[in-house]
């Protein structure tokens, strides 16, 4: 499958009977693992592979890095889509964020997510008009997952939040974005008014004590992301290991996990 179609099936994932659940990967080797484990397309984590350059979340990492993450994510998902969190494009520049748009897709992404924080919403849909028009360009129909923080960052509470989410995402929409994340989420009566009132797939962000996929789904949810939780129940075990090694240098303290991973060298190079 060339990277045109496997755009237009992720594309499609968005509108099938089933929510989209998308776990997130952060390394060739997490992306390879998710996608074994049957998922049908893989995310990356912006703070998870942030996270494992050495970074802090927020526009920090190098734009080289994540390109060269997203590459080798995507080469090892095979045939199973990969979709980029960008953060915020790493610019503001419009002419900048192009360029950027065209390398992610060129090391073989089809979907994006792209942030808007704490800026102003217009800037937010001047950047999505950016994106939309170099993506066009590539002739690789990029899926825009358009993000906007208002719930996660606290910048309006309660029906306030509700209508700033609902007009940006009709800003968004109108800016040529394909769909809408609003991570922080978790209120079943919120979460089924903003799939009531965005006329574009929601991306709803996993969370302590969030609905199920299944409630998600019958509230109109349409793309579910597990964010850090899949790098976060991999290194915790790997945090209380190391410290069993340390105190013991016995092999039983990595056996529980280690005796469960497949050959990844026979994984890749077959690949």
């Amino acid at each position: 499958m060339d990277q045109k179609a496997k755009a237009e099936a992720f594309a499609k994932l968005h509108h099938a009977a089933e929510i989209l659940v998308l776990p997130n990967a952060w390394d060739g080797a997490s992306a390879a693992i998710l996608a074994d484990a049957g998922a049908k397309a893989v995310a990356t984590s912006s703070a998870a592979v942030a996270w494992a350059h050495g970074y802090p979340d927020g526009d920090q990492l190098p734009r080289a890095r994540l390109i060269a993450t997203i590459e080798a994510c995507a080469k090892a998902a095979g045939e199973t889509p990969l979709t980029a969190d960008i953060e915020g494009g790493y610019t503001d520049d419009p002419d900048e964020l192009s360029e950027l748009i065209r390398a992610v897709i060129e090391a073989g992404a089809v979907g994006i997510n792209l942030e808007d924080g704490r800026r102003p919403p217009d800037l937010h849909a001047r950047k999505i008009e950016a994106a939309r028009k170099a993506a066009d360009a590539t002739g690789v129909p990029l899926f825009i997952n358009a993000r906007t923080d208002v719930i996660l960052k606290g910048l309006a509470e309660g029906h306030a939040a509700y209508a700033d989410v609902a007009q940006r995402a009709a800003g968004y929409r109108d800016a040529g974005a394909d769909g809408i994340f609003v991570p922080g989420a978790r209120d079943e009566d919120l979460i089924g008014r903003l799939a009531d009132a965005i006329a574009l797939p929601l991306n709803i962000m996993l969370l302590p004590g969030l609905a199920p996929a299944e409630r998600l789904q019958a509230l109109g949810v349409r793309r579910l992301s597990s964010a850090t939780a899949p790098f976060r129940s991999a290194y915790a075990p790997l945090a209380s290991a190391a410290a069993e090694f340390l105190k013991t240098g016995s092999y039983e303290a990595f056996a529980a996990g280690a005796d469960g991973l497949a050959n990844l060298n026979a994984r890749f190079a077959a690949s």
